[in-house]
C-alpha cells in the first residue's frame, strides 16, 4: 500500500463532489493508501477547509482523518528546513520523510528542489499524477 503525503491544495481539489480528483478522497475513504499527517499537516488541513467550506466540513473532515486506521500520524523527528522558497512546506517534506513515505503529492512548484537532492530522497507527483496512479 501506497504511503502518501498529500499537500493541502491537492487534498482541497479532492474533496469536492463534482471534482475531477474526488476519486483521489474515495480512495482515502476505501483505504486505498495510508495518508500520512503531522500534527501541522492536520491543523492547516483543517483551517484551509474551514476557510473554502465551513466549519462543520472541516470538523468532519478532521474527525475522519484523525480516526481512519488509514492515517497515520507522524511524530517529526527531525526537521530538514530544505524548502527554501516557502518554509511552511517544510512540514510535508519533513512528514515525508520521517514517515518514509513514497511520494508527496502536490502542484506546488515550491516543491521541485525535491527532485534535484538525492538525500533526503522524496519523490513529487502531481494531483493529475497521483488520480492516473490510482485509477491505473
Amino acid at each position: 500500500m501506497d504511503r502518501v503525503v498529500i499537500d493541502t491544495n491537492s487534498l482541497l481539489v479532492s474533496i469536492g463532489r463534482k471534482s475531477k480528483y474526488r476519486p483521489i478522497f474515495d480512495a482515502l475513504l476505501k483505504g486505498q493508501f495510508r495518508l500520512l499527517i503531522s500534527n501541522d499537516i492536520l491543523s492547516e488541513y483543517a483551517e484551509k477547509i474551514e476557510e473554502k467550506a465551513n466549519a462543520l466540513v472541516a470538523s468532519n473532515i478532521v474527525d475522519f482523518l484523525a480516526r481512519s486506521p488509514d492515517v497515520e500520524r507522524i511524530d517529526i523527528y527531525f526537521k530538514w528546513a530544505i524548502l527554501h522558497l516557502d518554509g511552511d512546506d517544510n512540514k510535508f517534506a519533513d512528514c515525508a520523510f520521517n514517515g518514509r513515505a513514497d511520494f508527496i503529492v502536490t502542484d506546488d512548484r515550491h516543491f521541485r528542489i525535491l527532485s534535484k537532492i538525492d538525500f533526503p530522497y522524496i519523490k513529487v507527483i502531481s494531483t493529475k499524477q497521483f488520480l492516473e496512479h490510482l485509477t491505473a
